[in-house]
């Protein structure tokens, strides 16, 4: 006798043709039944014998689309009872006793969706431009031919376009587009590749390129014509507007440069193939299946010198190379054949634009008429050998769920204040929200605003908690004041248990959180912190030394200030040091000249006088103050710019030994003497000794302090678990050598990869912080 089941797929399982695939699989094993979309999930009503049945289910697993993601299959098993309704017995139903639901006795078929429940909702992130339909799109036989909105159920747009659930095209920004007759026979014919493909369209239906009076075709070579000629171009795209460019030409690089109010960050650079991106860049085997793969991000990787303009990447070490993604960039990149500046367009830390460009003194626009419902920007990815770590977590990755270690009741945690992100959580899902920048002004702040709304409703999470910085300043705390029930989470603890939640340990754990700032529980600011944590607390068991911040922002972006608040003020600085012998301080910095760095008297008083001048125990502006020492960089002309020169500097002297450090015990802490180790970068520099070498033999400082302090935590409380956390583990040089020292020495280190290490994966860490704290287990 057949067997009638009840399974339930959860996971990222619509947009992704996994109803089409279960059909094909039904069909293939002589499965009957039905499957529908119901919230975020797939149900599937599915008889016949035990055996098939088992096959079916394992054959959901193993042979799933590419993009899907299962996250749990939970099958009821029913005995089947077989009634006419009207029809002999053989053209009957088979029904599950336990669950009501109803098996046609014959064929497999793909049903509305179940409206009625959200539960478990999961948006499936946008997909790069599969293989098929890229061959589509150039081959001049295809009716498709030169559509820049070719897609099919393996590719194209998703949670752009998205309004509501569950995932049909009468829920998104499509359903504006009624498909023509050839369209509609695809969509519904299940042998085509395109059966419920919900944005399908051809250029007879569906969306249309527009470039000033000019539509379709003709917009587009236009366009590419206006990018050949110098002119720097608005380009809508998946999940919102790009400002593009040639990247070999100087003169429109350094116009886009002016038009974004962007001084020195690097500019992604997109290019037709793998091949030349390797030519571009010194690729991995890692970061070419990053590049080529579904979400297709921007790979940050050691850039080569070759034919691109000096002002993309400004002589920083990496460059961002992507590939086309979508359609409309793969038309692009063939009519233009060369790489192509391809970055946001937007002032500095603004939000990406995606209805209309303004305040931009572009030189033309394409764009279309189908609305982009959420924002989402390019996401960005940097491996390390076999690992890879997200620096931006945007389109095709987001909004993917993540889990929490424990099941929270609806909550929304606010982030931190640069890198802005939130997460939406409830029960052990946690929804970890696009990219949206630095809350600096009312237009971020509207679209952090809109993001938010938007995914608490896809998701049907109204939250009635709100996790939060301990910063009173940040305007992500004030935004958590709209909630009743609040749970501050000191900045560090929630970098470390974003690692920790990501990589489902199990408490207790280590946490080493390296960044720039970061209120303390204290009253000051941290930056180098070693803590012994679990999710619903912390112990802080080591530090850097503290170092006064001449002028408060001010010695964020100039690092020389930074050095002379350790030389000149610094903690410790005091007694022998393992390795060389320190130095004394110099009385100027190097290169200042006969007098001095401009202002710096007047910086000595204001540290002699503690006069604006707070203390930071901080890893990032102890790389900020060893860049200025060495010379290599006097501005801060965007985040992290000085540790990444220092880092550059670094990177042809590997194996050189560490520079002098000690580890003094203060206030029932481990402290590293921070200001012991400048002095012997400086001594080093007045032997001789290369700037490359030292700036390599300070990042071995630091790993090897770190080492350390690991080691005198497990003494102490036996935990071989480590998290590195923060912005400062971006750094590809040191994250390796504190990996590998870790792992040499019997710990088993973990660093954030789906999750940003940076402040942007500081939401998911006081979510899973605010769950534990809140959960009643």
């Amino acid at each position: 006798m057949d067997a009638a089941w009840r399974i339930e797929v959860h996971g990222i399982v619509q947009g992704v043709g996994f109803r089409p695939f279960v059909h094909r699989l039904a069909t293939s094993i002589g499965i009957r039944g039905r499957v529908r979309n119901a919230g975020g999930h797939v149900v599937i009503s599915a008889a016949g014998p035990q055996p098939a049945l088992e096959a079916f289910v394992a054959g959901l697993r193993a042979q799933r689309p590419g993009a899907a993601r299962i996250r749990d299959v939970i099958v009821t098993r029913g005995t089947p009872d077989q009634r006419a309704s009207g029809a002999d017995a053989a053209g009957g139903e088979l029904t599950l006793e336990t669950g009501g639901e109803f098996a046609p006795a014959a064929g497999f078929e793909i049903v509305d969706s179940d409206l009625t429940s959200e539960a478990g909702s999961e948006i499936p992130p946008d997909l790069a431009t599969c293989a098929d339909c890229r061959r589509e799109l150039f081959d001049p036989a295809n009716r498709r031919y030169r559509y820049p909105f070719i897609n099919c159920t393996a590719c194209g747009p998703r949670a752009t376009i998205i309004e509501s659930l569950p995932y049909d095209r009468e829920r998104t920004s499509m359903r504006r587009f009624a498909m023509c007759p050839a369209c509609a026979a695809e969509y519904h014919d299940p042998a085509d590749r395109r059966f419920h493909a919900e944005p399908i369209a051809c250029a007879s239906c569906g969306p249309r390129l527009r470039w000033q009076a000019m539509t379709g075709d003709a917009a587009l070579r236009a366009a590419a014509d206006a990018i050949a000629a110098g002119a720097v171009v608005a380009v809508k795209g998946l999940g919102g507007f790009h400002l593009v460019c040639d990247a070999i030409n100087e003169e429109p690089v350094a116009r886009l440069r002016e038009i974004k109010a962007r001084d020195g960050k690097p500019l992604a650079v997109m290019v037709r193939a793998p091949v030349v991106a390797g030519a571009l860049a010194a690729l991995s085997d890692a970061d070419r299946a990053l590049l080529t793969g579904p979400a297709a991000p921007i790979v940050l990787a050691p850039r080569r010198h070759g034919v691109l303009s000096p002002g993309v990447c400004h002589g920083m070490p990496d460059i961002g190379v992507f590939l086309p993604y979508t359609p409309l960039h793969h038309l692009l990149m063939d009519a233009l054949r060369r790489p192509l500046v391809v970055t946001s367009a937007n002032h500095a830390d603004s939000p990406m634009p995606i209805d209309e460009v303004r305040g931009l003194a572009v030189d033309g626009v394409l764009t279309h008429d189908r609305p982009i419902v959420a924002r989402y920007d390019d996401s960005v990815i940097r491996s390390f050998g076999s690992r890879s770590i997200t620096i931006r977590r945007g389109r095709g990755l987001a909004p993917a769920l993540l889990r929490l270690p424990a099941a929270a009741p609806p909550l929304v945690a606010v982030g931190a204040q640069l890198k802005s992100t939130f997460t939406l959580a409830d029960g052990e899902r946690a929804v970890l929200g696009p990219h949206i920048g630095d809350l600096s002004d009312a237009e971020t702040l509207e679209a952090y605003d809109q993001a938010l709304a938007h995914l608490s409703r896809l998701h049907g999470i109204e939250p009635v908690h709100a996790a939060h910085d301990l910063h009173p300043g940040y305007l992500s705390t004030r935004l958590a004041r709209r909630w009743p029930s609040r749970i501050a989470v000191q900045h560090h603890h929630a970098h470390v248990a974003a690692v920790a939640a990501e990589h489902g340990l199990r408490p207790p754990f280590l946490g080493v959180a390296y960044d720039g700032l970061g209120l303390g529980d204290d009253g000051t600011f941290w930056g180098g912190e070693l803590l012994l944590a679990s999710y619903t607390g912390y112990r802080r068991l080591g530090r850097f030394s503290r170092a006064p911040m001449p002028g408060g922002e001010a010695a964020v972006r100039r690092p020389a200030r930074m050095a002379l608040g350790y030389l000149l003020g610094g903690e410790l600085g005091t007694g022998p040091a393992r390795g060389r012998l320190p130095g004394p301080a110099p009385g100027r910095l190097p290169g200042s000249g006969s007098g001095g760095l401009p202002g710096e008297e007047v910086i000595a008083r204001m540290i002699a006088r503690g006069v604006n001048c707070p203390a930071a125990s901080s890893a990032g502006r102890l790389f900020d103050a060893a860049a200025a020492l060495l010379g290599l960089c006097e501005v801060n002309g965007f985040e992290g710019e000085a540790a990444t020169r220092l880092e550059q500097a670094a990177g042809g002297f590997p194996g050189t030994e560490p520079l002098a450090w000690r580890l003094e015990r203060r206030d029932g802490l481990w402290v590293y003497d921070a200001v012991a180790t400048l002095r012997d970068l400086l001594e080093a520099k007045a032997d001789g000794e290369p700037v490359g070498r030292i700036a390599a033999a300070f990042h071995a400082t630091v790993a090897a302090v770190t080492v350390l302090l690991c080691e005198r935590a497990a003494a102490e409380h036996d935990v071989t678990q480590v998290c590195l956390a923060g912005g400062v583990f971006q750094n590809r040089l040191l994250a390796t050598g504190v990996l590998a020292r870790l792992s040499a020495a019997g710990f088993e280190p973990y660093i954030g990869e789906r999750v940003p290490v940076n402040d942007a994966g500081i939401s998911y860490g006081q979510a899973a912080v605010a769950a534990a704290r809140l959960s009643p287990a």
